[in-house]
């Protein structure tokens, strides 16, 4: 007998949210920023773990685990966690990442004395933001 699609739907939520989780972690080891010069071929990088500590190596293996609970031992709160989580990695990348994607800076460099560079996006910067809304719509919706 086939199942119907919500009831498929349903299996694949946490297979989404480990997903999103997982890919936020990957994120976090990657480029999130270059720093390029007006004209000239990038000086400085920034990575997600500088930006946020390990901040977001928490969420990430949080979301997993609440995720499994949530799965194996059927949990409200559990899967709650998820969501929450989900919506906390959401808005790390909001309010720290984001203002900063485009942004014209002064940085001090050794080969000049103070420069303009911008601060372009790199790898690590969209899986982030793949990462984090993954987690938080999986999460809200499991």
């Amino acid at each position: 007998m086939d199942q119907p699609v919500i009831g498929r739907l349903e299996r694949l939520l946490p297979v989404a949210c480990v997903a999103g989780a997982v890919v936020l972690f990957a994120s976090q080891l990657m480029t999130l920023f270059e720093f390029v010069p007006p004209g000239a071929e990038a000086i400085d990088e920034r990575s997600a773990i500088a930006d946020h500590g390990h901040a977001m190596f928490i969420v990430a293996g949080f979301a997993i685990l609440a995720t499994f609970v949530a799965v194996f031992a059927p949990s409200k709160p559990a899967a709650i966690a998820v969501g929450a989580m989900g919506v906390l990695a959401l808005l790390f990348f909001l309010l720290t990442d984001l203002p900063d994607a485009g942004q014209i800076g002064t940085i001090d460099d050794a080969r000049q004395s103070f420069i303009d560079a911008e601060a372009v996006p790199q790898v690590g910067f969209w899986l982030e933001m793949l990462g984090s809304l993954a987690l938080a719509i999986s999460g809200i919706a499991l």
